[in-house]
């Protein structure tokens, strides 16, 4: 595997630790490869004579066929536990049914324990560990030869204590032995550079049986009222709109890139069934839905990334440490707003590819988190600029029910908005609204301002060229 600098530079350092202390830690951003740096410390390790096994856990299957593939050709070993093999991998879910018999490998041999996406392992002792830390306190802690520890997420000082972790003062922040950050990713051409489109209106009225009131953004309505994010992502005109930029996007970028992809992150199976068909009756898309219902998500992750088809839509599937490089827009209609999760996300799009189009788009509603943390990953990267752009308004009348029917679905939207580039049916055939959110609230709502994006760039190509 040929490796690029900062791997080099990691694999050195965590050599250099290891004569002094059993555990390394390593966060760098997502889409900079952090797999094959620890398949290749690993493979570094075991040359030295100091491994006799490894042992990687990670928070999914999908995760975990990844980390299968490159360690088993770095280490030209299988990787699959069977007789004859260099080690395993693991989901954290699977840790409490591994017998006694198998926590005794790492008392009868040099073991190397990785923790992939090591946020998921919280405590520093037995009293304040969730069920997953646990585990690794009885089993891991001083009882592995090494212990690699990886995250792809920045983390806040406030946050809940991460397993092995040591912790420097005054401000209590975990301590990280090797630090690759966006910044750095980006100037390197290791990761993408993105671009965040913060979805928004600018006036909203909003009726109650004969009261109306009028908000002025999104997140002055989420604020100000009893009205619920989660309505505003189910909504059919308001999914159709984000879409449509999602869509416009995509087809920009695959003009120089034919098999660059897009992502759609939805809140739940029903939702993603309603996004999909969107996609495929208004917009004309090819699409693929992977969730955790699926025989076989693996199977379909994989025929997807291999494949040209534009879209997948995924509900909790593609999310930490999923690979597939050709993804370059996302739409993220997820009912989750944790700056951990909301930055995985935005990792699934940076991976680099050897086309010439490397664009990372982005598209959120302007919530009030979503803002903030847009504002805190330009805080990442001081030295670079961001730029804001006005889309074209595009005049919206929108109206949610108390108990909406099939025939407010069906609603023909293309007379309200006015899309470039896209052709919308007529007639389309949209499912029935998800009853999850009839009970969201009982109010009215009506957009009745010009929808508008702000593009929140984290770098101007002068600066990264010059």
């Amino acid at each position: 595997m040929k490796l690029r600098s900062w791997q080099h530079a990691c694999v050195k350092k965590a050599l250099k630790v290891y004569q002094s202390q059993s555990h390394f830690m390593c966060l760098a951003t997502p889409g900079a490869g952090k797999t094959v740096m620890a398949a290749e410390l690993a493979a570094k390790l075991i040359e030295m004579g100091n491994v006799d096994f490894v042992l990687c856990f990670s928070p999914s299957s999908e995760v975990n066929e990844s980390i299968r593939s490159t360690f088993s050709r770095r280490l030209q070993k299988r990787f699959d536990g069977l007789i004859g093999a260099i080690g395993s991998v693991f989901t954290y879910q699977s840790m409490s049914s591994l017998t006694p018999a198998f926590w005794q490998l790492l008392h009868s041999h040099n073991v190397l324990v990785i923790m992939d996406e090591v946020h998921h392992l919280k405590g520093t002792e037995l009293n304040n560990a969730n069920a997953w830390g646990e585990e690794v306190l009885v089993n891991i802690q001083d009882k592995a030869k090494y212990t690699l520890a990886l995250s792809g997420t920045p983390w806040r000082s406030d946050a809940a204590p991460i397993v092995l972790s040591k912790f420097t003062e005054p401000d209590n922040t975990i301590h990280c032995d090797f630090v690759y950050g966006l910044k750095q990713a980006v100037t390197d051409a290791v990761c993408r550079q993105p671009n965040i489109a913060l979805i928004d209106n600018d006036k909203i009225r909003l009726n109650d049986n004969w009261e109306s009131e009028t908000f002025t953004s999104i997140a002055a309505l989420l604020e100000g009222s009893s009205f619920g994010y989660e309505a505003l992502i189910h909504n059919q005109q308001i999914c159709h709109y984000m879409l449509n930029q999602g869509v416009g996007k995509l087809k920009d970028i695959r003009r120089t890139s034919p098999l660059a992809g897009g992502l759609i992150v939805a809140s739940s199976i029903k939702h993603a069934k309603q996004l999909y068909q969107t996609l495929v009756t208004d917009f004309k898309q090819t699409a693929c839905i992977v969730t955790s219902k699926l025989k076989h998500p693996s199977h379909t992750i994989k025929s997807f990334r291999q494949s040209d088809i534009q879209w997948i839509v995924s509900v909790g599937m593609i999310s930490e440490g999923t690979d597939i490089p050709r993804l370059q827009v996302c739409c993220h209609l997820s009912r989750i707003k944790t700056e951990m999760h909301y930055r995985q996300v935005l990792g699934r799009i940076l991976r680099v590819t050897s086309c010439d189009a490397q664009q990372a788009w982005l598209f959120t509603l302007a919530e009030a988190s979503f803002i903030e943390f847009a504002y805190r990953i330009d805080q990442d990267l001081p030295d670079m600029s961001v730029v804001f752009e006005q889309d074209e308004q595009q005049e919206l009348n929108l109206a949610l029910s108390h108990k909406p029917t099939s025939t407010e679905f069906n609603h023909d939207v293309s007379s309200n908005l006015h899309f470039s580039d896209i052709s919308l049916s007529t007639k389309a055939a949209i499912p029935p609204h998800l009853t999850d959110i009839e009970e969201e609230n009982s109010y009215n709502l009506a957009l009745l301002g010009g929808y508008k994006e702000q593009i929140v760039r984290m770098f101007d190509t002068h600066l990264l060229s010059s």
